[in-house]
């Protein structure tokens, strides 16, 4: 779970407060947390002082530090067990049994060794290296051309009458750590430049991004949103360890079959959003997708402005137990913000609202679609 932004004088005094009368609304008004954050604090340390809740956390210290200590003794006792009927007498089957340990079992070097009684330069020590000369005389080469590939090293070794195969050649240039680190450009936004079209109907526009957050012990998760730019409403709030491209194009693929094919869609130029998957699913789909320009949020506002809401409504006022109770309150709070919460941009009125409103107004005829977008967007529009 994440750590509270509470001290635990604070927490003992919030709940002293609703104990002596305060309404609890009041009372997580005043402090900026929820209802349900504050009674679980309160089924924690309701009933004591600060001196026994600052036991208590020493008490949950000293439990953790045992809890990792017999995990440690587990670990090695079943490290043990794997070795067992095998010789362990010369210092060679030693280092070689450190080494398998090493690679089955994530401990350190030296807890591996003293576990199995080797001294850890035993098992550092390594077989010198050979042909010394010709280390040297590449050394020299590549300290002078420093953009030089092991074959033109090599043909700068032949002229020195150094020759060899070059497979051998590739070793000693790999083990002596002379590869040249290749260099590429500038990471460029990928995609459509064209100017973006302007929302006019529900459909005209979305945009996605992500939003990172932790539950339980601090452990990180993602929640892909994507949002209608003309109504503010927000389609879906996927939250999951790990999202893909792959994922997002399955996502895409459902909000197709529910709300109808985007004109374009608008996003950032993250790894999950130019994968093979996203421009196969685009050309297949042939949806246009805008990128912004790279360092650039602004230019996807409207999904910036959408995922300030959910972290200062959501995010910052409750603690996720684990991914099942992350998603239910994601799904209860895209609820209340797509049928409940006013938004000042649609004049106070939902996300919900401002759909059916333009999809009940037939004053938006394909003439002034045509000279607000240009023809394909008609077309795309109508060949849905």
């Amino acid at each position: 779970m994440r750590k509270s932004r509470f001290t635990e004088a604070q927490i003992i005094g919030m709940i002293k407060e609703q104990e002596a009368g305060l309404p609890t609304v009041e009372i997580c008004r005043k402090h900026g947390l929820s209802t349900a954050t504050f009674y679980k604090l309160k089924g924690k340390y309701g009933g004591m002082e600060v001196s026994d809740a600052r036991r208590l956390r020493q008490l949950e210290d000293e439990n953790g530090k045992l809890k990792r200590l017999l995990a440690d003794s587990m670990l090695d006792n079943v490290i043990l067990k794997d070795l067992l009927g095998k010789g362990l007498t010369t210092p060679s089957q030693r280092r070689d049994a450190v080494l398998k340990v090493l690679g089955g079992f994530q401990i350190s070097q030296r807890r591996a060794c003293v576990l199995i009684g080797v001294d850890p330069k035993t098992v550092r020590r390594e077989r010198p290296p050979d042909h010394g000369a010709i280390r040297v005389a590449m050394r020299e080469v590549a300290g002078k051309r420093r953009r030089f590939g092991y074959r033109r090293i090599g043909v700068m070794l032949e002229r020195q009458g150094l020759i060899m195969n070059h497979k051998k050649l590739y070793r000693i240039y790999r083990e002596e750590g002379l590869s040249v680190r290749r260099r590429r450009g500038r990471k460029r936004a990928r995609g459509s430049r064209t100017p973006m079209p302007v929302p006019l109907i529900p459909g005209a526009r979305w945009s996605m991004d992500f939003v990172s957050d932790t539950f339980g012990a601090s452990r990180k998760f993602r929640i892909l949103a994507i949002n209608d730019d003309c109504c503010r409403e927000n389609l879906c709030l996927v939250g999951d360890t790990s999202i893909s491209g792959a994922r997002v194009a399955r996502e895409l693929d459902t909000l197709v079959r529910l709300y109808g094919k985007p004109a374009c869609i608008v996003s950032d130029n993250g790894t999950e959003f130019t994968s093979r998957a996203i421009l196969e699913w685009a050309g297949k789909n042939k949806v246009e997708w805008h990128y912004i320009d790279p360092g650039k949020p602004q230019q996807n506002g409207f999904i910036e402005s959408f995922n300030g809401s959910l972290r200062d409504e959501l995010l910052n006022e409750e603690l996720f137990d684990s991914l099942a109770d992350a998603r239910r309150k994601l799904a209860i709070w895209r609820y209340d913000y797509n049928n409940v919460r006013p938004h000042s941009s649609l004049g106070n009125r939902t996300p919900a609202q401002a759909r059916r409103a333009f999809e009940q107004d037939e004053s938006i005829t394909p003439d002034a679609l045509v000279q607000a977008q240009g023809p394909s967007y008609l077309t795309a529009r109508l060949s849905l």
